[in-house]
């Protein structure tokens, strides 16, 4: 063993290569063109991992192309999504076990995504705070960043953290190996990372660490920010700051060959009780949240005051509603009542996990939805509840009595009150 390893060409660790397969194998996703699945990959997993590895380290791995679907955007439109195959999606985590920890260290503060230690979350936390602090948001969208990064400059910053020949050379196939559609044709790539794939999210936030975070360490260091991928606010004192900064970060992006946005980029005025000035835009959206001014409760005056807080998001809200109608829980006429739980508790989880992190009360009233599907569940399910919404709801309400902790988002406070209600059709 130890001979073979000596005679090849890289020293991967084969450790690596098992604890990639563990990784791809935990987060599922779909086959690649190939078509074969973790399930069909893991029927001999031996033989495939040993395969992958010899080849990774003689250097005559080469990926195959990646599959290219169009996925829905939660605001219309659609936004290309690429799948590796698992034997690549493998490879890149090979990559990434290499590159994460060394890459972590250079990273900015204010830089959230793709990051052990760091969430969404905490990004949301961090812009609260200094909404209230700085009086004004530049909020900023790049134009189709994944698909315009350049290869050239992205090497160039890879090359200034890996010194590794075989990681490079992997790295540059994975970025000119073609996407291949559903219709069989084949797309070059002269530009970009493909959204989807393992290794793309770090080449991305690498990249935009150069282009951004650090240039503005060194630049512009009065200004605060939080980024997650290319979602990024700056908080500015001033509104002529602000209308400075665009321009400036503007003409930045421009050399770096990427585009801001100008239709989806604001500058945002963070109105509250005391901000006596108007502006146009007085809200803004980052990361499923909403920020803007709303009400809330001085906890030691107990006086109303209007602050500038993030609560959930409409095209949150709108996502969670379609995914409630997507279970079509009342057709689900076959099981018991108790049984929906198991439809629906992890994405419920998931839900009041992140968006009830601030301003829970939004995201409560949005989740009564539940409660709704469940009485149209009941109509649908028994035949004397058919023509009537009150009925079936008082019935619910008494099966809350029985079991109040029957669903977990009953668990959680959102219960079924029907005199807070109106039906949903």
């Amino acid at each position: 063993m130890k001979q073979e390893q000596i005679n090849k060409s890289f020293s991967i660790s084969k450790q690596v290569v098992y604890i990639a397969w563990k990784g791809v194998k935990q987060n599922k996703g779909s086959a690649g063109i190939d078509a074969v699945s973790t399930k069909d990959y893991e029927s001999e997993l031996g033989k495939n991992l040993y395969k992958l590895w010899n080849r990774m380290s003689s250097g005559s791995y080469f990926p195959q192309p990646v599959k290219l679907v169009e996925i829905p955007k939660p605001g219309g439109g659609h936004r290309p999504l690429g799948i590796p195959t698992v034997n690549d999606r493998i490879a890149q985590s090979v990559v990434v076990q290499y590159l994460q920890e060394r890459l972590d260290k250079e990273f900015h503060t204010d830089s959230y995504a793709y990051r052990s230690g760091k969430s969404a979350t905490d990004a949301i936390a961090v812009a609260r705070q200094r909404c209230w602090k700085n009086d004004w948001v530049l909020d900023m969208d790049i134009s189709k960043f994944f698909d315009t990064i350049d290869h050239d400059l992205l090497m160039r910053a890879v090359r200034c953290h890996v010194s590794e020949k075989w990681i490079l050379m992997y790295i540059e196939r994975w970025l000119k190996v073609p996407y291949e559609t559903v219709k069989g044709e084949h797309i070059e790539r002269t530009m970009g990372v493909p959204q989807g794939s393992v290794i793309g999210p770090v080449l991305a936030n690498l990249f935009m660490h150069y282009v951004f975070d650090k240039w503005m360490s060194i630049h512009y260091p009065q200004v605060p920010f939080e980024r997650y991928a290319d979602d990024t606010i700056c908080h500015c004192r001033t509104k002529g700051e602000a209308e400075r900064m665009k321009v400036i970060i503007r003409e930045r992006l421009a050399e770096c060959k990427l585009q801001l946005n100008e239709s989806k980029t604001r500058i945002v005025y963070c109105k509250d009780s005391t901000r006596k000035e108007t502006h146009e835009s007085i809200s803004f959206d980052f990361l499923g949240y909403t920020y803007r001014p709303r009400e809330s409760k001085n906890t030691i005056t107990g006086k109303i005051h209007t602050n500038f807080l993030p609560a959930i998001s409409q095209k949150s809200k709108n996502h969670i509603h379609e995914t409630i109608r997507d279970w079509q829980l009342n057709r689900k006429m076959g099981i018991k009542l108790a049984d929906l739980d198991t439809v629906m508790q992890s994405s419920v989880r998931g839900w009041l996990s992140y968006y009830g992190k601030f301003y829970k009360s939004s995201l409560k009233s949005t989740l009564q939805e539940l409660n709704h599907a469940l009485v149209r569940w009941v109509k649908r399910k028994y035949s004397r509840f058919k023509g009537s919404f009150k009925r079936a709801y008082l019935w619910l309400i008494r099966a809350y009595g029985k079991n109040p902790k029957l669903f977990y988002h009953w668990q959680c406070g959102i219960i079924p009150c029907y005199f807070k209600l109106k039906p949903v059709r």
